[in-house]
């Protein structure tokens, strides 16, 4: 950055205008469809319109570049292991990158409740990696340094996280009880 200085306000503008902007999706779906709402909110929009069609194949595509770019840091470690020869590295890259994503396949095929066992790691590790542990590296590295305001927000933040994680943790197991039971 041209002014580290500046750094905290643009932080905070950042996250000012996520907050208000997610805010208001919820708002406006709320408006839209009440408390009779689907699960899966391409499933309430009109069947009959182009913007649908469009909306709910963004929303297949929209996993499928996800996992090349999370896939591809594990990929590069394991290419980083074989030797450099131009022909047989582009070679081994693409058996990698296809084992990677075939084994990712039959695990997800062969794991009973796959999507409720990853809905359970989501809810712990998401809320932990992008609320609790900023905050608490915040905290412990800045320890002498922080206002009491900003010591208040980071435990207002870290709440937030330990209680979405533990409703998240909460659906997850009890779906998965479910599914196990009926």
């Amino acid at each position: 950055m041209a002014k580290p200085n500046q750094f905290p306000a643009v932080l905070l503008a950042c996250f000012g205008i996520c907050t208000f902007l997610y805010a208001a999706g919820a708002v406006m779906g709320y408006k839209m469809f009440g408390d009779a709402i689907l699960s899966q909110f391409t499933l309430n929009l009109p069947q009959d319109l182009v913007a649908t069609k469009v909306a709910v194949w963004t929303t297949v595509v929209n996993p499928f570049t996800k996992y090349a770019l999370t896939i591809s840091p594990v990929a590069m470690s394991l290419e980083e292991l074989i030797p450099s020869n131009n022909a047989k590295s582009y070679l081994y890259s693409i058996f990698i990158r296809t084992g990677l994503v075939v084994s990712t396949l039959l695990i997800g095929l062969s794991v009973p409740f796959f999507g409720l066992v990853m809905s359970l790691i989501g809810s712990l590790l998401t809320m932990l990696v992008t609320l609790i542990l900023p905050c608490v590296c915040y905290l412990r590295i800045l320890r002498g340094k922080v206002t009491r305001l900003q010591v208040a927000l980071c435990i207002i933040i870290i709440t937030v996280g330990v209680v979405s994680s533990a409703f998240g943790t909460y659906s997850a197991l009890s779906e998965i009880i479910k599914s196990l039971g009926g």
